[in-house]
Formats: C-alpha cells, structure tokens, sequence
C-alpha cells in the first residue's frame, strides 16, 4: 500500500492543500500524520477539517494537545503560546473532540507512528542526536517508525548501533531498523521552505522524501491579517 506521510502542519492550509494534492498524483491509497495539525499558522479549523476528510491515521502532536486542553504553557515559547490560546478560542467544540481522541503512538501496515519518541510519548522529547534515538528503538516494533516535532527530515537506522543521516530515497532492509522524521508541511526547519512529506510503498519497502512548492505568500497573509506574531509569517520564507 503507498501512503502519503506527513505531520507539523500546524495550521498552514496551503501547505498542507499542495501537500494533498502532490500526494494524489502519486496515487497514494493512505494518507497518515504524525502529529501537530494545529499551532502557529492562522486556519486551524480548516487544517483539522482536511485531516477529517482524508480519514488520516493521525497521531497527536504536542500542539494538538495543548490546544485542547487547559494545561499551563509556561514550558513553550512565548509565540507558539499566544498562537495556542488563539487557536483554543477559534476551535469548535467537535474540534477540540478530535483532538482529543488522538492517540499518541500507533501501527498500521507494518510501521508504526508517534509525534515525538516511543520511549515517553507524552513528555514531548526532541530527537536530534543517535543517544536520543536510541531509547525510541528499545520500544520500536516494527521495522519502520515515523515521527516529527523537530521539523527538520533526517532518518536514524539502527542495526549493530544508531546512526544518523540524511536522505532522499531508502530501501527498507531487512534487518535493520529506522526511526525516520518526516519533516514538516507547514514550518519547515532544515533551510528549505518548500512542504515535507514522506511516500511509503509498505508491500515494496521503500520511501521517498517529496518537497513541494506552496503559496508562501497566502500563508503569510493569513498569519498577519490573523494578528499572530509576525516571526511566524517571515520564518516560511526562510525554511526556519
């Protein structure tokens, strides 16, 4: 089955719309997310609607959580704060029901998917180095996890020790395991501002990371006339 892999939309309808639509012509048979449909840009409803639509295998992302629920935000940067009391008071009762009933890790078709590590889900850790990836493979199951949170695609294979890369195009070998961010469709972090996703064709065990050129921008647009922080508006620009 090939499927569409994609998390961090946070909010950025055009992103997430050229995402959908480069995914189609690809012919996906799945679509499936790793979390974080909400925060920092200005259409959340509209990007929860999408995910509803497409009948996504989702995850919750930290974003999503806090969005959801009254927990104090004193851990987060005081823009993605604002944007989250923001998109609290924007989301429809049915919405944040949504969010809620987001599981935090899950398998299907072999791999499995989790917003941060498998280790401690909800403690929301960033993975960067092989240490952190490390204590994810001691729960990992499956030949393939994927993930998001830190925006930035990379893929960490772990066959006699971790090891970290980057990549374009993988084939799944046997023996081996990966723990593999997706990157993101709606803030990318890496230096390139196009929208991240990952294909995934389970029955031939390869992936591909795809990049895909939106409106920029719209979603600038949409951030400013919203009355958010202007540094979220200008950071898509730059991929950062």
């Amino acid at each position: 089955m090939r499927h569409a892999i994609f998390g961090d939309i946070h909010s950025n309808l055009e992103a997430f719309d050229a995402v959908i639509k480069d995914a189609r012509t690809e012919e996906v048979e799945g679509f499936v997310c790793v979390g974080d449909v909400v925060g920092y840009g200005a259409e959340p409803s509209a990007c929860i609607d999408r995910v509803q639509e497409l009948s996504c295998h989702i995850v919750r992302g930290n974003h999503d959580h806090y969005c959801c629920h009254t927990d104090a935000l004193n851990d987060m940067n005081p823009a993605a704060a604002n944007v989250v009391r923001w998109t609290r008071d924007r989301l429809t009762a049915a919405h944040l029901e949504f969010l809620r009933r987001m599981r935090m890790v899950r398998s299907l078709d072999g791999f499995t998917i989790v917003h941060s590590t498998l280790d401690e889900p909800g403690k929301w850790g960033y993975v960067f180095e092989e240490m952190e990836a490390e204590a994810s493979f001691t729960y990992q199951t499956t030949p393939v996890c994927f993930h998001g949170h830190t925006h930035v695609p990379c893929v960490y294979e772990n066959e006699h020790g971790v090891r970290k890369g980057s990549y374009h195009k993988i084939k799944v070998a046997s023996g081996k395991q990966y723990f593999i961010n997706v990157g993101s469709v709606g803030q990318p972090r890496d230096g390139d501002s196009r929208a991240a996703y990952v294909l995934y064709d389970s029955k031939a065990k390869e992936l591909e990371l795809r990049r895909v050129v939106y409106d920029i921008t719209g979603a600038q647009r949409k951030i400013l006339d919203a009355g958010l922080p202007p540094g979220l508006a200008h950071r898509l620009a730059l991929g950062k």
